[in-house]
């Protein structure tokens, strides 16, 4: 049995504030493989978030192990993470491409093979033809876009993406979860997906990791058993409500 990319074994995390303690993630514990896309998913405020940044590195945990990589797969935080927001956070005087290149510079990545790779992934998002733009020029889709090109341009082993489609109105989300998929298949990148969209993390997951009302507790771990690749229909499928409903019933949405 291959190891794991990354490890969780009863993560916990205390916020402290004025002498009062709230306990924001509960005994976390999964495993996520290489390549996989895996869905978090749950209500507001349930620690998705807490729990992305510890994986990350920007939060520490009070308690439980939290191990990232393998012998065959070593990993640098510091090389190896990108991050996506719910916001684009383009800097608004850089072209779309020289906020693209912002990782590579920041980490001293040789500039023109990074721009050259920069190019390749604005075309892979559907971005040809805007790398001289600035941000204020395009949709909040197309600037969501450029974001992901953003995380992927170093080259990093995964990428976290915190509720990114979370401020886009519906059919644009609906469409920007149909490039992630295709991006995810090119790039071959582990990731992990927060969200609170039930539907969304279904439709996106290799496998959907269930958090119930915070403190964030592990309410549920299953694989979704929908091929690739997958288009809008298939929400209309017995097995994807099934795997819906499921979700609804852990969260008490029924």
């Amino acid at each position: 049995m291959s190891e794991p990319f990354i490890h969780l074994s009863g993560v916990r995390k205390i916020y402290r504030t004025r002498g009062i303690e709230m306990l924001a993630v509960s005994e976390a514990t999964f495993d996520v493989d290489a390549g996989e896309l895996v869905s978090l998913v749950g209500p507001s405020g349930c620690g998705k978030t807490t729990l992305l940044k510890i994986i990350a590195g920007l939060h520490d945990h009070d308690a439980g192990t939290v191990r990232i990589g393998t012998k065959e797969q070593p990993f640098n935080p510091a090389r190896d993470i990108g991050m996506v927001f719910q916001q684009p956070l383009l800097l608004k005087w850089r072209k779309v491409i020289d906020n693209v290149l912002l990782p590579a510079e920041i980490l001293g990545l040789p500039l023109a093979a990074s721009r050259e790779r920069a190019r390749d992934l604005l075309r892979l998002v559907g971005l040809q033809g805007s790398e001289e733009k600035y941000p204020y020029e395009l949709s909040g889709g197309m600037q969501q876009r450029a974001s992901i090109a953003r995380a992927l341009v170093h080259d990093p082993k995964l990428i976290l993406m915190d509720e990114p489609f979370g401020a886009l109105d519906a059919l644009t989300r609906e469409k920007m979860n149909l490039e992630l998929l295709h991006i995810w298949q090119q790039a071959k990148k582990t990731i992990l997906f927060v969200t609170h969209g039930i539907t969304e993390a279904v439709f996106l997951g290799t496998r959907v990791i269930v958090l119930s009302a915070g403190p964030a507790r592990m309410a549920d771990n299953f694989r979704v058993d929908i091929a690739h690749p997958r288009t809008l229909d298939i929400k209309t499928q017995e097995k994807f409500g099934e795997y819906t409903r499921r979700i609804y019933h852990l969260l008490g949405m029924e």
